[in-house]
């Protein structure tokens, strides 16, 4: 089939590449519609775990599983024609052995794909990192706060406030670069300390509660967008505020269909004659 006069994608050397030289634009994409919306105007588009939460009402990352996660890299696939696209390895996907990680992180990429995959972890996962990259599965990397390590963390909670933490985060942004992540997720870590890391490291940092001077940002969309009330971390911006616009949509609605308004003889099919 001849490719001529489609559009070439990034990939993860362009991303790895704006490293000191532009922004990476970062949001994530869980259905076709919205990563349609987004594609062009982002460099990367994540199909991240926390769809476990935004989009299946888990309180945690956690019980996000491998086929969900191919399920809905598939499904931004189908809608991209400009982003980078990568997708989560789940929790229990992948820390077992750097072979469990090879063979998830290849399903993950054959069956929908993407262009990569992300998986959190920093020392502990470095020789997972070299064992996927040298047998050509491109990895991001997630340092910092790690949302599916909750249940040992004590919740979610920005981190490098003690030498310790600092410490480790950093020797941890750093064994992953040298892993060969083409790019690195800093999340809920201390402004300073994330400014740090982004200086240190060969690849881009991607910061999320963490610093503007990371070489990119990323949010999740359903934040971004304003489509929770209840919810708002102190590192988001919402950029929209659409939850009242879809519950106001839905009021009026329900209204016109209880008063007989909605469907309209323009809504319905008539005999032709």
């Amino acid at each position: 089939m001849s490719t001529h006069g489609k559009q070439k994608r990034l990939t993860t050397t362009t991303i790895r590449a704006m490293k000191g030289k532009e922004r990476v634009v970062c949001l994530t994409a869980y259905t076709t519609p919205i990563a349609r919306l987004l594609d062009p105007h982002c460099d990367l588009l994540l199909v991240g775990d926390s769809l476990g939460m935004v989009l299946y009402g888990m309180d945690t990352t956690v019980g996000v599983t491998l086929d969900m996660m191919i399920a809905h890299g598939r499904a931004v696939m189908r809608a991209v024609s400009h982003a980078c696209v990568i997708v989560d390895l789940p929790f229990g996907s992948y820390q077992e052995s750097k072979e469990q990680a090879f063979r998830n992180a290849v399903r993950v990429l054959q069956e929908s794909g993407c262009d990569g995959i992300k998986l959190e972890g920093g020392e502990e996962m470095a020789e997972t990192v070299a064992f996927l990259t040298a047998r050509g599965v491109p990895v991001f990397g997630h340092v910092g706060l790690m949302p599916q390590l909750v249940n040992t963390a004590g919740g979610f909670r920005s981190l490098g406030h003690s030498q310790q933490e600092a410490d480790k985060i950093r020797r941890d942004a750093a064994a992953v670069a040298e892993a060969g992540a083409f790019a690195i997720v800093v999340e809920g870590t201390v402004e300073p300390l994330a400014r740090e890391i982004t200086t240190s490291v060969a690849v881009p940092t991607i910061g999320i509660g963490a610093s503007p001077a990371c070489d990119g940002q990323v949010l999740v969309s359903d934040d971004m967008l304003g489509l929770f009330n209840d919810f708002k971390p102190r590192f988001v911006k919402r950029f929209a505020d659409l939850s009242p616009l879809v519950s106001k949509a839905a009021e009026s609605y329900a209204e016109d269909v209880r008063a007989g308004r909605f469907p309209g003889e323009e809504h319905t099919f008539q005999i032709r004659r």
